[in-house]
């Protein structure tokens, strides 16, 4: 029902900054709110930001809290991830998530239980 197409990925080096999209297709009306997760081979997929798909209220973990920023455009039904001052432990594959309305308040925003919908992730990597 709905589509997440993610782009944007890349390498970096530290200190640098790196914009992450994610484009939503189909039925977008779904949409609650938007997740950034990332993960990194061998460990879990770990939260990094959310926000609402329609408002402007955003949440990061503590890690990039400060560094990246969470944005959107609703007239491209993209969301994006601004990465600045990049750090090595911020290599990992980048992946959007989509929380549909009906499943909102079901669990936490940082799980990731409580998106329905995944892209394919990107593959972020910063060097030093």
């Amino acid at each position: 029902q709905v589509q997440l197409v993610e782009s944007g990925g890349g390498l970096v080096q530290a200190g640098g900054s790196l914009r992450v999209s994610c484009a939503a297709s189909g039925r977008t009306f779904e949409i609650y709110a938007m997740g950034w997760f990332r993960q990194v081979p061998g460990k879990e997929r770990e939260f990094v930001g959310a926000g609402s798909w329609s408002g402007g209220s955003t949440y990061y973990a503590d890690s990039v809290k400060g560094r990246f920023t969470i944005s959107r455009d609703n007239a491209k039904n993209t969301v994006y991830l601004q990465m600045n001052s990049l750090k090595p432990e911020d290599t990992a594959v980048y992946y959007c998530a989509a929380e549909s309305h009906s499943r909102s308040g079901t669990y936490a925003y940082t799980q990731i239980a409580a998106y329905d919908y995944w892209g394919q992730g990107t593959q972020v990597t910063v060097s030093s």
